[in-house]
């Protein structure tokens, strides 16, 4: 059995109710059910939130809403890793264990179902216990520079100012989208930055964070760009805002 969970409390802060905000033409987490779905690989879709009008949109959509979160997970300061585990445990009480699960992040509106598929692959034909979805940063982190108390400026590591660029080790940052995993590294909290995990990489032009309303913008500049040239060929109806 292949279960997606996708958080989604309703208390945002910098970016009231996100989770259920239109981003072009949608409610933000239904880019993410409408991924799942069209993927057609999970047994389960469900939706964990502590919120009564998200769990209704949610279903409306074709997720599941089997609960409600527990207030206890459900502030600031709980990490997606417990969220997920509560729903795992759900599960195996009330309908069974899974094999695998992915964690889809409901703030995800760039999430496509052919990636969702490939990221699945990859657990399944590799010795390890995740994948996730990671992108290049788009400038060497070795040449970062940090502002000093006085106001100047300073390199982190000084020693890689006169190495040319092309002879920097690429590096990456986790990309926010989603986690396949094995169940048995939700339930002991495995660590998605470590060898027990492969990456799938994306391309930049398809990675955003949305944390504040600055982040929004850009997303949807971003995205009505990326629909623009996008095919439909994953079975996600893919609309801007301009088309409503």
């Amino acid at each position: 059995m292949k279960i997606a969970v996708i958080p989604a409390r309703g208390g945002s802060k910098r970016i009231p109710r996100k989770n259920i905000k239109d981003f072009c033409g949608k409610p933000m987490i239904v880019w993410s059910i409408e991924a799942a779905k069209a993927s057609a690989l999970f047994d389960h879709i469900i939706v964990s939130t502590d919120d009564n009008e998200i769990a209704e949109l949610a279903k409306k959509h074709g997720a599941e809403v089997p609960f409600i979160r527990p207030a206890e997970l459900s502030d600031d300061y709980v990490g997606t890793g417990d969220v997920v585990k509560h729903a795992v445990e759900w599960l195996i009480q009330n309908i069974g264990k899974p094999k695998y699960v992915c964690t889809i992040y409901a703030t995800a509106p760039f999430i496509k179902s052919t990636d969702l598929i490939a990221g699945l692959e990859l657990l399944e034909k590799n010795d390890c216990q995740l994948v996730f979805t990671v992108t290049s940063f788009p400038f060497p982190i070795q040449r970062a520079i940090k502002i000093t108390d006085n106001g100047r400026v300073e390199m982190f590591q000084p020693e890689m100012f006169v190495t040319r660029s092309q002879d920097l080790e690429p590096s990456y940052h986790d990309a926010g989208q989603f986690y396949w995993s094995m169940t048995d590294a939700v339930l002991n909290k495995v660590a998605a930055f470590s060898e027990a995990s492969m990456p799938l990489i994306l391309p930049r032009h398809q990675v955003q964070d949305i944390d504040t309303l600055e982040d929004w913008q850009r997303a949807e500049l971003m995205f009505k760009a990326w629909i623009s040239k996008q095919n439909m060929s994953d079975g996600v109806t893919y609309r801007s805002v301009d088309e409503e």
